[in-house]
C-alpha cells in the first residue's frame, strides 16, 4: 500500500513554521536560521496559505536587490504561486510534483487551511523506508 502524506505527517508531526506576511526578510531569515529549516509558510486570514518563502527566495532577493532588501516585508518577495498537496495524496505523487516544479517544500492543505508541510527530505526518508521494507520482504520470500 503506498505511503500517503498523512502517513508521513503522522510520523514526523504536523507542526509547521508559519509567519505573517508583514515580517521583514531579516526577521524571516533569523527564523530560518534559528529553526534550522529551509522554508516558512506565509499565512493570512484564518490560517489560509498566502505564499511560501524559502532559502532560495532569500538568495534571489539579495542577489537582485542587494542587502537593503532585508528590511522589506516578506510579502514583497514571497512565492505566491505555490502548489500544495492533500493528506490523501501519495508520497510518489508529491515527489513527482516536486521534481516537475523543481521545489523542495510543499505545504499540506486540509479544508482550505494549512495542515502541515512536506519537504524533499521527508519524501526521501519515506521512500527509503519503503525500499528497505521491500528488500526485507524479498529476502523473507527467497528464504522461505
Amino acid at each position: 500500500m503506498p505511503t500517503t502524506v498523512k502517513n508521513v505527517l503522522d510520523a514526523k508531526g504536523y507542526a509547521v513554521v508559519a509567519v505573517d506576511p508583514s515580517k521583514t526578510l531579516q526577521q524571516v531569515a533569523e527564523i530560518l536560521n534559528e529553526k534550522k529549516i529551509g522554508a516558512v509558510v506565509i499565512v493570512g486570514v484564518e490560517q489560509r496559505i498566502a505564499g511560501i518563502f524559502t532559502e532560495r527566495d532569500l538568495v534571489r532577493s539579495i542577489a537582485k536587490h542587494g542587502c537593503d532588501v532585508l528590511s522589506e516585508t516578506v510579502r514583497s518577495v514571497m512565492t505566491t504561486t505555490i502548489q500544495h498537496c492533500r493528506l490523501e495524496q501519495t508520497v510518489d505523487e508529491v515527489m513527482a510534483m516536486m521534481t516537475a516544479g523543481r521545489f523542495r517544500h510543499v505545504p499540506v492543505e486540509k479544508d482550505g487551511q494549512l495542515a502541515g508541510i512536506i519537504s524533499i527530505g521527508d519524501v526521501v526518508k519515506s521512500r527509503m523506508q519503503e525500499v528497505e521494507m521491500e528488500a526485507e520482504q524479498m529476502k523473507a520470500y527467497i528464504a522461505s
